[in-house]
């Protein structure tokens, strides 16, 4: 009695080639959807990080005479919040936790360390402290809250790279005023950046790259209205 033979059939060198470029493809393809989809978590985060910092110093002004919070009393103006370990400030009265001071873009390792190191990415309009042009820290003098920026993330050149990012709670400079310092936004490509207002709202405003008509790094409001144009001068 002959016996049957039984034998697998393997895949060939061509039909491997063609599952490995299927799979390449649908790979292609899928990445920037999902890199689309964490940058718009992200932005979303980074938006949500200034409404409650927003809040918090609201709170804190409704308690000292709508006057903006300083590191000390001992340096001058142009040392702002977030706090020292001398003078916490908004922390931990007003906010809980000190991973909301750090944007989702900036990857330094988070840190609840309360010795001065913790990171801190957001910056205050220095012309919030400035005498002039400013308001030497007094909010009742914001002519416009709607359209004149109060806060931002605040870097060096690129955000993409972790060593852009260096305030901390110890040493959180002021954001100069038009935003100069930085040369891409913090999303869309570098053309993106979230913003807060003095009246306590937020906003992505476009990213000027190379300018003009805006010079570069300005952050910008693309709306018609020239009543609603977004500025830093405080006291217009």
């Amino acid at each position: 009695m002959a016996k049957s033979s039984h034998f697998t059939r393997a895949f060939t060198l061509i039909e491997l080639l063609v599952v490995i470029a299927v799979i390449a493809i649908l790979i292609s393809i899928a990445y920037p959807v999902y890199t689309g989809v964490m940058e718009r978590g992200k932005a979303t985060q980074d938006s949500n990080n200034l409404r409650q910092i927003g809040i918090a110093i609201q709170a804190y002004l409704n308690d000292n005479d709508q006057i903006l919070p300083l590191s000390s009393p001992t340096l001058p103006p142009s040392v702002p919040w977030p706090g020292t370990v001398t003078m916490p400030v908004l922390y931990p009265k007003y906010l809980g936790t000190r991973k909301i001071f750090q944007s989702p873009f900036d990857k330094r390792p988070s840190s609840e360390a309360t010795d001065g190191t913790a990171p801190v990415s957001y910056g205050i309009n220095a012309n919030m402290y400035a005498a002039s042009p400013g308001i030497a820290g007094n909010m009742v003098k914001v002519m416009s809250p709607a359209s004149t920026i109060l806060m931002a993330p605040e870097y060096g050149a690129n955000p993409f790279n972790a060593s852009s990012w260096t305030s901390t709670a110890g040493n959180a400079p002021s954001l100069p005023a038009g935003g100069t310092g930085a040369s891409r936004g913090t999303h869309s490509a570098g053309t993106r950046i979230n913003v807060l207002f003095c009246d306590y709202h937020t906003e992505s405003l476009t990213y000027s790259l190379t300018g003009p008509p805006y010079p570069a790094g300005i952050f910008q409001d693309t709306g018609p209205d020239p009543l609603g144009l977004k500025h830093w001068d405080p006291t217009q």
